[in-house]
């Protein structure tokens, strides 16, 4: 894509005000890239609008001089979906960043696409009720992304994705326009959702710039348990165990290889004294005693029956987050590796089958590799993270990771499950995702787009080309 005239810049700045505009070489690098590191940041310039009536301006100014846009968050992206490579204009939602019409009856709260996902979190406790979609990135990842990739994370076997937390929602189109979808109604059975095709579409279909989000109950008395387990059956083992006696708010898994590397680079303590091959985390609320005598006596039977090695159950609220941290510090802890991430996932049902046909084709294929698993097993999506050795050039790292990603994604396939279970498809997967979307699927997927985006300026070659 040719590089804008200082005309159109001119142009951009007069919508969004003096300043709001970026085109120095530091904030192109820094607004052009998510945390992927696979492609070189070069989008043209950056745009910060600081209203709705704004973005759509900029998007017809865009629209009209044929200039793709690639709509920017919080850029936690693990997918390349906001990434900027190919001289687009990044729209940064930065400033949209306001919490407004609250409603304790509705319980409901309307956010700016900006608004940091931490950020609804503190203030739906400050209201005495809870924001459940909850992940590492949550201090740093915003809500427009969050629904822009669907986001999961930690909490998703009780309380869902984020699709399931959106009452409504505010799009611009490619052409301008503003759609206002739902608007916070629990029931509306008038045609087509259009809020859903929106959710999980990464920017190809416009820009989410505000959403209705739903708010619940806070959660009592939390605990926290970790256990060594000997190998991955067993984790589902007491997975069907926990779950039959117990609801369960979180069902984390990860290798003594994560766990090793978390002690070591976040100065944490080993939950204890056994070294296990993988560790499961579970969560729960005790809003009594006989909570926790029933997962005591859970923990009990798992140990006889061989599935648990050893296990620690949190004392205190501080404890609890001592040991969350295990798991959820290690996508900090290995980035400094560059990992090449897959993020697969089946149903529950087959994941002790589909990961031991995952895990022969990864350990035969990488026997030099250092290999960390961990994720959300409890809804059948694991993370595999590849760690690129340091002597290794990152082009020769990603195409051995990409020649037996293959294989992994043709179990994927077989088992029916799906080559991203949460992160997206952006750049990195496209070109694998007819392992999990048909070829009438993608067509019609494309067509969806050509509606919301005739010209074509949105997030284009993410997901799939046209």
């Amino acid at each position: 894509m040719t590089l804008p005239d200082s005309d159109i810049l001119a142009r951009l700045e007069d919508i969004v005000g003096p300043g709001r505009v970026l085109s120095d070489a530091d904030s192109r690098e820094r607004y052009g890239r998510d945390w992927t590191r696979f492609h070189t940041p070069a989008p043209v310039a950056v745009v910060l609008p600081g209203s709705i009536a704004e973005v759509q301006e900029v998007v017809r100014l865009a629209a009209s001089e044929r200039l793709a846009i690639v709509p920017s968050g919080g850029r936690t992206g693990l997918s390349a979906g906001a990434v900027a490579c190919n001289g687009e204009l990044v729209l940064a939602l930065d400033r949209l960043n306001q919490l407004t019409d609250f409603d304790p009856v509705d319980r409901t709260v309307r956010c700016g696409a900006g608004v940091v996902t931490e950020q609804l979190q503190q203030f739906a406790a400050g209201q005495g009720l809870f924001y459940p979609v909850d992940f590492a990135s949550s201090g740093s990842s915003q809500i427009g992304g969050n629904i822009s990739t669907n986001a999961g994370g930690i909490k998703v076997i009780r309380h869902g994705m984020t699709r399931d937390w959106v009452a409504g929602l505010k799009l611009v189109t490619g052409s301008g326009e503003l759609l206002d979808l739902n608007r916070g109604l629990v029931k509306n059975n008038t045609g087509y959702d259009l809020r859903q095709l929106v959710i999980g579409a990464e920017g190809t279909l416009g820009v989410v710039v505000e959403a209705t989000m739903a708010l619940s109950r806070p959660p009592r008395d939390l605990a926290v348990l970790v256990l060594g387990v000997p190998d991955m059956a067993a984790i589902m083992s007491v997975l069907g165990c926990f779950q039959n006696a117990i609801e369960l708010s979180a069902f984390e898994f990860f290798s003594e290889l994560a766990l090793a590397k978390v002690v070591e680079h976040q100065g944490l303590q080993r939950p204890f004294a056994t070294a296990a091959p993988f560790y499961a985390l579970l969560e729960f609320e005790q809003p009594d005693e006989a909570a926790m005598e029933q997962a005591m006596s859970l923990f009990e039977h798992c140990v006889e029956n061989g599935w648990v090695l050893d296990g620690v159950v949190s004392q205190s609220v501080a404890q609890a987050q001592a040991l969350w941290r295990l798991r959820e510090d290690i996508s900090e802890t290995i980035s400094r590796w560059t990992p090449y991430k897959n993020d697969i996932s089946t149903r529950v049902s087959q994941v002790p089958a589909f990961l031991a046909e995952v895990e022969t084709v990864v350990n035969a294929s990488y026997p030099e590799f250092e290999i960390v698993w961990f994720g959300h097993i409890g809804d059948g999506n694991v993370h595999l993270n590849v760690l690129k050795p340091d002597a290794m050039a990152i082009g020769e790292f990603q195409r051995r990771c990409g020649e037996v990603s293959k294989w992994v994604f043709e179990i994927v396939q077989r088992y029916g499950g799906s080559i991203s279970a949460e992160h997206g498809v952006g750049l990195l997967k496209k070109d694998y995702l007819h392992y999990s979307r048909s070829p009438v699927e993608i067509e019609i997927m494309k067509q969806i787009k050509r509606a919301f985006d005739p010209q074509g300026i949105m997030n284009p070659g993410k997901i799939f080309d046209l």
